[in-house]
């Protein structure tokens, strides 16, 4: 039976910080939903009603322009070893740039990642947790290091010059504010 809460309990951040996945949802008016998986340990609760996660360079920018655009964030987390949940975070999202005044204060609360782009702040509406029995279990084996490897062999300018080329405008042709 799904529960909902309206702010993250000591037990909830206790499942969020065990998990090594979690996805994002994010839709404009028009175009696309968006669902994107996310790793390499970039979450950070904040408070009760507030996480943030590093957003790395990627092949495209949906949740920077999705979040321009409308606001709305989900964020999902689901087990996959033996105590099955899904924990779903509504909420709007916001967009801290570098050089934005809460820039230094949040990435230092993150491992050093090549290809920093962006950090999305998730202010808590409302959450929601589910059994999660239909979940199927999988174990957790590592993270991929292609994603690291790629930002550092692209170098600081090399990866400007993607975010210029790749993520200044989303597949539906919304801006991003990436690569300006």
């Amino acid at each position: 039976m799904a529960k909902f809460y309206a702010a993250l309990t000591d037990e909830l951040m206790d499942f969020i910080r065990a998990q090594h996945l979690f996805f994002t949802g994010t839709a404009a008016a028009d175009g696309r939903i968006n669902v994107s998986p996310k790793g390499l340990q970039t979450l950070r609760i904040l408070d009760a009603q507030r996480v943030a996660y590093l957003d790395l360079t990627g092949s495209s920018a949906e949740t920077a322009a999705h979040l321009r655009a409308d606001g709305r964030l989900t964020l999902m987390f689901t087990s996959f070893d033996d105590a099955p949940l899904i924990l779903r975070l509504y909420g709007t999202g916001a967009l801290v740039m570098p050089g934005d005044a809460e820039w230094a204060a949040l990435y230092g609360l993150f491992p050093p990642i090549p290809g920093a782009r962006q950090i999305v702040v998730l202010t808590i509406e409302s959450l929601q947790t589910s059994c999660g029995f239909g979940v199927p279990r999988f174990e957790y084996s590592g993270e991929r290091d292609d994603l690291v490897n790629w930002a550092n062999k692209k170098g600081d300018e090399g990866l400007r010059q993607y975010r210029a080329d790749k993520n200044r405008i989303s597949i539906d042709g919304l801006p991003t504010g990436l690569g300006d």
